[in-house]
């Protein structure tokens, strides 16, 4: 099984690994059934943009280094259960959300590897819900890498998960002030939680909005959800590859980021999901197969003679680049 853009689907030499879901949350494709052309057009439609296929090439990859479907979707609908709300003007669902993000925690801290599933694999209309379930996982490995205990993690979480709540209320103001005030006053989250929503687009260097805070004037919990904010569109949104997307962070490390948070993020961030294609030092194609604990030094596998190797006891190799078939 790997993740592909939609638009490298081939119905000749591939089948769906995985459901793909419509803005109800509705299985709309099936697993193990091909995706004919008029259906290819429908999903572009939907600005469904990523699909996980088995071919050849990626038989018996697992990518259980992702959060498997059901539970991805269920989180999805917490969190698009809180925008809704808000926008109606009811109560936050703070028990379910409290509860979401308990078992966002064990998840992380039960795996050495979590890569996220793009926002984009599913339909338009509840992207912004999966983005936010995204940032969440993406900021507990990284506060999990920073030795947070359990309410800490519990805090960032919930902090994560409502950073863009401010884009449910009406109003001028820009959504991390109106996220602020909204969540302030919600007595039974942790001010934390506001400040998230409130620092999120703060730069390091103070070119950031809307205070133009410098880095000691802005919260770590708010530092490291702006990582994993702008790590997940770089992968969702404008389709850039894990590599290149950790490179761009680097690039902004002090500018935009903490240096110490981007180093420990790299650390922490696979840069090649298994099922990536990639040409090696030696000139040969392969296939990522797995990652056990190496984040950039994964298994890979040739496709010229399905031999598997573990880079991590193979020093001198190295990835290059990714390709194509």
């Amino acid at each position: 099984m790997r993740l592909i853009l939609l638009e490298e689907y081939d119905e000749r030499t591939m089948e769906l690994a995985r459901p793909i879901y419509d803005r109800h949350r509705r299985v709309l494709l099936a697993a193990g059934r091909k995706i004919h052309p008029k259906y290819v057009e429908r999903l572009k439609q939907m600005d469904i943009c990523y699909v996980f296929v088995e071919d050849a090439v990626s038989e018996g990859i697992t990518l259980e280094e992702l959060l498997d479907m059901p539970s991805w979707m269920d989180a999805i609908e917490v969190v698009q259960q809180a925008f809704d709300a808000v926008r109606k003007g009811e109560e936050l669902p703070l028990r379910s959300l409290f509860k979401l993000a308990v078992k966002l925690v064990d998840e992380v801290k039960k795996r050495k590897v979590l890569a996220v599933i793009p926002a984009t694999s599913i339909a338009m209309e509840v992207q912004p819900y999966a983005h936010a379930v995204n940032v969440a996982l993406l900021s507990l490995q990284l506060g999990k890498k920073m030795n947070c205990n359990d309410l800490q993690l519990r805090d960032l979480a919930l902090g994560a998960l409502l950073h863009d709540i401010g884009k449910a209320l009406e109003g001028e103001e820009h959504h991390t002030v109106k996220g602020f005030e909204y969540l302030r006053k919600e007595r039974e989250l942790s001010l934390l939680c506001a400040h998230v929503a409130y620092q999120h687009h703060e730069h390091v260097n103070g070119s950031g909005t809307p205070r133009g805070l410098t880095e000691t004037s802005i919260h770590l919990y708010a530092q490291i959800c702006a990582i994993a904010d702008e790590y997940e569109n770089l992968i969702s949104v404008e389709f850039v590859p894990p590599h290149e997307a950790l490179e761009i962070i680097m690039a902004r490390s002090g500018i935009r980021y903490s240096q110490q948070l981007v180093r420990l993020f790299v650390e922490t961030i696979p840069a090649y999901l298994p099922g990536t294609m990639v040409k090696m030092s030696d000139g040969r194609n392969a296939i990522v197969t797995k990652i056990i604990e190496h984040m950039q030094r994964p298994y890979i596998r040739y496709t010229d003679t399905h031999e598997e190797i573990a880079l991590a006891d193979h020093p001198s190799l190295l990835i290059v680049g990714q390709t194509i078939l």
